[in-house]
């Protein structure tokens, strides 16, 4: 099977608001909801699993009933940082018999924009490597900060990676990565990608995103930044 593994175990402390970024509603639909959309409309994915904040799981399965994501078989709960509730995750699929070969897709709950383009990519690129990342070279001039003051960095721009989600791996390899992480003491770490990075695997394949996958919905002006996208039409005239 290809599963997408949705995060929205967090509570968004830099949006500000009194409710969680991933059940805000925009346009009368959850963010969650726009983000599982992209996985229940895609012809590649056969189920969806979400780690979800404690105690919000009957809220999230409810709002799933209300817009119909059929493909929604799993419900897990967080943990206490990212990579907790990534392992939660995968562990809920590994004991709810999911097989090793699987293919999980870890992508933000709150990146809703997400392609069919940019999914079918990921699983291809997994099938053929075994590891794949979505994620853009740099445009950008991109510096360091060391003390408040920005500092050259000798990399150049072009090897630079901006990643965003998914982040596939096979099953096994994504359980693997997790009790080796344990093992050495790594923690804390910010994506699947990295985590994997650090426990020596260096055959990661990159898969183009996109500027509109890149937006995550982490402050109170990604939220009107998403807004004008999501009613925003193509120019007729351009190619």
């Amino acid at each position: 099977m290809n599963i997408a593994l949705l995060t929205a175990g967090g509570t968004g402390n830099r949006m500000g608001q009194d409710i969680p970024k991933q059940f805000m509603c925009i346009d009368n639909q959850p963010v969650i909801i726009y983000t599982m959309q992209a996985f229940q409309y895609s012809k590649d994915i056969d189920a969806i699993a979400v780690v979800c904040i404690p105690g919000w799981e009957p809220i999230m399965q409810a709002y799933a009933n209300q817009f119909n994501i059929t493909k929604l078989k799993w419900i897990f709960p967080g943990g206490d940082s990212n990579q907790e509730s990534i392992f939660n995750g995968i562990s809920g699929l590994k004991s709810n018999g999911c097989d090793d070969d699987d293919i999980i897709l870890v992508h933000d709950g709150v990146r809703p924009l997400v392609s069919n383009e940019i999914i079918a990519n990921n699983i291809a690129t997994c099938k053929e490597f075994g590891y794949a990342v979505t994620g853009l070279t740099c445009k950008e001039a991109i510096m360091e900060l060391v003390d408040g003051n920005v500092h050259e960095i000798e990399i150049p721009r072009e090897r630079l990676v901006r990643t965003q989600t998914p982040h596939t791996y096979r099953l096994k390899s994504l359980l693997k990565a997790h009790e080796d992480a344990k093992k050495q003491g790594i923690v804390n770490t910010v994506a699947s990608c990295t985590l994997i990075a650090a426990t020596g695997v260096k055959d990661q394949h990159l898969v183009e995103g996109s500027e509109k996958n890149g937006l995550k919905l982490t402050r109170p002006q990604d939220v009107e930044i998403f807004k004008a996208m999501i009613h925003s039409e193509p120019e007729p005239w351009m190619k």
